[in-house]
């Protein structure tokens, strides 16, 4: 977040990970007779049709004539076509009523596999859901297991009796119970027990921790791993939920182009409204049925000027459906030239150092697109010669190979949504969410083109997003407030001439004002229909800084009425540990979303679905604390999920990288003893449900979570060794929300202390693994300092060891590799040039020509640049990203201190298949480690190698900012000495 000084994954990762159950064979692969067959299951109780096709193409071969294969009943709600691919090991497929009616996947098609697929609500899965546990003469379990932690769409058991074979992976289709519950009975034969695991058909795993679930005969429930034998029937006393959900209300539809969003309110069920129908009509392509989790959709790659028709059905978790809402129509506009769709790379975002940077303020790659806004001269940017709005996107494709060079393979850049401010060029002042800033983007140098660019050199693009405010001025297509504005002597230099044809968007310069800055749309002396502001027009008695006579309604403000509830909170923030700062204004440059409120949720949902279709690795999410929890966890982080998984699968969708900035500015553990406050916080699921209101949800879940104290929150292993092993992580209660490792960053001014502090609240974080580690950013160096950090080259080169080898994503602000600008205020506004602060110009030090084919090391180089990546900090750096990323257990290790003595020395370790990746590491002082594994460990600094055969190992200090990486059965040295790593 970034303040003028003024004021100041609905896929769960399962609830044990992507491990089958420890003595099954070669999980998820086919038989050689079944390998090129395919049985597709088709669920058609909310869809009720009358008949169902398959529509298909193998892999690299034909479709099917439509409407395709007739699919044949299967069991109640199912029917199923088994079709021979031939040489093909997958196909494309929709379905179909056989009279115009489809299920295309929202346009993607699904791609399936081979063997038993299951396509139930847009959701593919991988099993028989008809299949026969058995019911025959011999004994008989019965079998229910809950998925309402893990959120799971379907469950299946994969089974061996006692003294038995395991059932072919993923097992056996359970069936929907209850809410919550699936159930499945099996015969067992002669035997007396079973072992089992469960997974979602998908690869996801509960194994009981690699143990397996050891079940008897009777009836048995397992809920969050607690296994109840003799148990009673967890649905008998739930009547059948036979209700179906309230209609969906206030369906609109918006075209841009050929692309239409479409949004309503919530429906309300008796027990939950678990999916959304929408069917649209009209064009050439027939009726298109499309089933969703939040209430936005967004349809793209429609026709020009043509009318379309959507209506909206709930879907409750039994089946039962709504009746069809009010139409929405709308008429789509001619096609717009667009670039192709990137795909994100999709994978472990903690193999990933990240390099942050402020576009505007990076590099210039075209001067044309340059603004320096109506704050040019009096921030004296002017004299200068340094718009605040100077890089770009070009310039950042530009010299992505001189980040690829340091060794960075992700870079999180700021917003790029069309801003509105005075001083914008930071991104944090969104107004039209729907449009990149055009101040950033060039010809052949679109925001596509640079994801597209970035991933061509393996490189991943985070993206920052605002989901708790808009500009001052509202976010167009939502809400725009019309100010008072008089074109008098005093005012007319202020407010411009209006030019009903003129459209801002930041950079066209507007013919009657000459500014790109132009805001003769924003205002008007006639009070406007429809007006809430109070006293409109009327002298406030007071006066501007010049002598000029102000008026009430002249400058937004919550509490004038300007905003309506409905899409903005109408007060300021006056408890910053309190629940006001959840729900009021931080500044007035920054209107405080409503974000309780489904209009609000819907529009930006919609909106940032745009950038993840676009194919950005992650998000960085801004001012994330005040937001409640329960609003990212059931509605904004579940459509990050979904719309990831839709259009890319749920690998990439596990691996979409979302970070949060909760400002939790103190060096202790609960920020001032609240958790709603406290970073670590947002990395959970709810634990209760609350109203289905989302304002009083909020409400109710800041007074339980309070109440309930520090001392009652959950506590996770994940990023913890067990002994000296590995184990697989519990992801099972996470909320999709990683963070920004605040406490850590707020005791950087000494890397032991920002250790210390670190460890002490890992267990209170869902995975710290995942945590993204920085010393300073665009906000605030350690301690809170307004000044960019200024500790030392050999402080620099500690913390860079430090966060290059323990827990967590390692992360550069710009510039910080020649320690750019150290000292300087970050941020002062327009009350001082940007060329003297912490976000001055950085492209002085990036002139000339640099390329870069691997990481951490540059091909070639010339002029400026040349000199900057021969800075001392830049070769530290370069050599421990080059380390980090040839040794797993630096980039994905739990850790553990235990056994070990040394300031800041630990063991690390990451296991995966056949990778087992275990590291001794210190950091400048010297370390015993005992109770460690016997072999042979290779120091990745020096490449000494020293043979453990007592378990203990003890390393010499290796000096400030110096570090020794032993790694068992390790590569040895990496890369050469520099002037800190040796």
């Amino acid at each position: 977040m970034l303040l003028r000084p003024l004021l100041v994954f609905v896929t769960a990762l399962g609830l044990f990970g992507l491990v089958p159950p420890g003595d099954d064979p070669a999980p998820m692969t086919p038989t050689a007779a079944a390998a090129n067959n395919a049985t597709v299951f088709y669920y058609t109780k909310t869809k009720n049709w009358p008949a169902t096709y398959l529509h298909y193409a193998p892999d690299g071969g034909s479709w099917t004539t439509v409407p395709g294969v007739r699919m044949v009943t299967a069991c109640t709600d199912w029917v199923k076509a088994t079709v021979d691919l031939g040489s093909a090991t997958g196909l494309q497929a929709t379905f179909n009523n056989g009279s115009g009616t489809w299920d295309n996947n929202g346009g993607s098609n699904y791609a399936l596999g081979t063997g038993d697929i299951t396509v139930k609500d847009g959701v593919i899965a991988h099993s028989d859901p008809c299949a026969d546990g058995g019911t025959g003469s011999g004994n008989q379990a019965t079998v229910y297991y809950s998925t309402a932690t893990s959120g799971w769409t379907t469950a299946n058991i994969h089974y061996a009796p006692a003294g038995g074979s395991w059932t072919t992976v993923p097992g056996l289709g359970m069936e929907a119970a209850c809410t919550g519950w699936w159930k499945k009975t099996l015969d067992i034969g002669t035997a007396t027990s079973l072992k089992a695991a469960f997974n979602n058909g998908n690869g996801v795993w509960d194994n009981n921790n690699s143990a397996d679930y050891t079940i008897p005969t009777g009836t048995t429930t397992v809920q969050n791993q607690k296994v109840t034998t003799g148990a009673e029937n967890p649905c008998a006393t739930e009547e059948p939920d036979t209700e179906a959900p309230t209609t969906p209300a206030k369906v609109t539809a918006n075209a841009t182009g050929t692309s239409v969003v479409v949004s309503w309110d919530p429906a309300t069920d008796n027990r939950a409204v678990t999916k959304y129908q929408v069917t649209r009509t009209g064009g050439t392509q027939g009726t298109l049925v499309t089933d969703v989790g939040s209430t936005v959709w967004s349809d793209t790659g429609l026709e020009e000027k043509t009318s379309y028709t959507y209506t909206v059905k709930a879907v409750d978790a039994a089946g039962n459906t709504s009746p069809a809402s009010a139409e929405a129509t709308v008429t789509t506009g001619e096609k717009a030239p667009e670039p192709a769709a990137g795909t994100p790379l999709g994978t472990d975002p903690r193999k990933d150092p990240v390099y942050f940077v402020l576009t505007a303020r990076f590099y210039d790659g075209d001067s044309s697109n340059n603004r320096g806004g109506s704050q040019h001269v009096k921030s004296g940017n002017a004299a200068n010669d340094d718009p605040m709005f100077r890089g770009d996107f070009k310039g950042l494709v530009d010299k992505l190979d001189y980040i690829k060079a340091l060794g960075f393979s992700a870079v999180w850049i700021t917003p790029v949504v069309l801003n509105r401010s005075d001083y914008d060029y930071h991104g944090y002042h969104g107004y039209d969410f729907y449009k990149v800033d055009p101040r950033l983007e060039s010809a052949g140098a679109s925001y596509q083109d640079l994801i597209n660019a970035a991933h061509a050199k393996g490189m991943k693009i985070y993206q920052d997003v605002v989901y708790n405010h808009s500009s001052r001025w509202g976010a167009k297509g939502l809400f725009t407030p019309t100010v008072y504005g008089v074109r008098d002597s005093q005012w007319s230099w202020y407010y411009d001439e209006k030019n009903e044809g003129f459209e801002y968007d930041g950079l066209t310069v507007e013919p009657k004002s000459g500014k790109s800055y132009y805001n003769g749309d924003l205002w008007s002396t006639a009070e406007p229909s429809g007006n809430t502001c109070v006293n409109w027009g009327k002298p406030t008695g007071g006066r501007s800084a010049e002598g000029y006579t102000l008026y009430n309604c002249q400058w937004p403000s919550p509490t004038s009425g300007m905003f309506p509830k409905t899409y903005y909170h109408q007060c300021w923030i006056g408890n910053w540990e309190g629940e006001d700062s959840r729900s009021c204004w931080l500044h007035e440059d920054l209107a405080d979303f409503n974000t309780e409120s489904a209009p609000v949720q819907n529009y930006l949902i919609g909106a940032y679905d745009k950038y993840i279709d676009m194919g950005v690795d992650g998000f960085r999410v801004d001012t994330a604390v005040h937001i409640p929890r329960v609003t990212w966890n059931r509605r904004f982080l579940p459509a990050i999920q979904e719309r990831v998984t839709q259009k890319f699968g749920a690998e990439a969708a596990r691996n979409f990288f979302v970070f949060g900035e909760v400002g939790a500015f103190v060096n202790d553990k609960w920020n001032r003893g609240s958790v709603n406050h406290s970073a670590q916080f947002f990395t959970w699921k709810e634990r209760k449900e609350y109203s289905a209101d989302d304002a009083t949800a909020a409400i109710e879940q800041y007074d339980y979570e309070e109440q309930l104290g520090t001392g009652n929150q959950p506590t996770s292993t994940n990023a913890f060794l067990s002994g000296n092993n590995y184990h697989t992580p519990d992801h099972s209660q996470f909320s999709g929300m990683n963070i920004i490792d605040m406490r850590m960053h707020m005791n950087f001014s000494d890397a032991q202390n920002a250790y210390n502090n670190g460890k002490d609240s890992d267990d209170s974080v869902n995975d710290a693994t995942y945590n993204v580690v920085y010393v300073d950013s665009h906000d605030y160096g350690p301690n809170k300092s307004s000044t960019r950090y200024s500790g030392g080259t050999d402080a620099w080169a500690e913390n860079m060891s430090l966060m290059w080898t323990f827990r967590g994503i390692p992360t550069l602000y710009y510039g910080s590799e020649i320690e750019f600008q150290k000292g300087k205020q970050i941020d002062c506004g327009p009350t001082c040039p940007l060329a003297t602060t912490g976000r001055a110009y950085y492209g002085d030090h990036l002139a000339g020509s640099v390329t870069a084919s691997e990481f951490g090391k540059a091909d070639s180089a010339s002029g400026e640049v040349a000199t900057t990546l021969d800075q001392p900090l830049v070769k530290h750096l370069q050599r421990l990203n080059r380390i980090r990323r040839a040794i797993p257990a630096l980039q994905s290790g739990q850790y553990s201190t235990e056994g070990i003595t040394g300031a800041m020395a630990f063991k690390r370790r990451y296991t995966n298949g056949s990778t087992d990746s275990f590291a001794l590491v210190t950091v400048t002082g010297d370390a015993t480690y005992t109770g460690i594994p016997n072999g042979t460990y290779r120091d990745a600094v020096t490449g000494d190698v020293k043979t453990v055969s007592n378990g203990t190992l003890t390393v010499p200090a290796p000096g400030k900012g110096n570090l020794r990486v032993y790694v068992l059965d390790g590569p040895g040295k990496i890369g050469s000495d520099g002037p800190y790593l040796k």
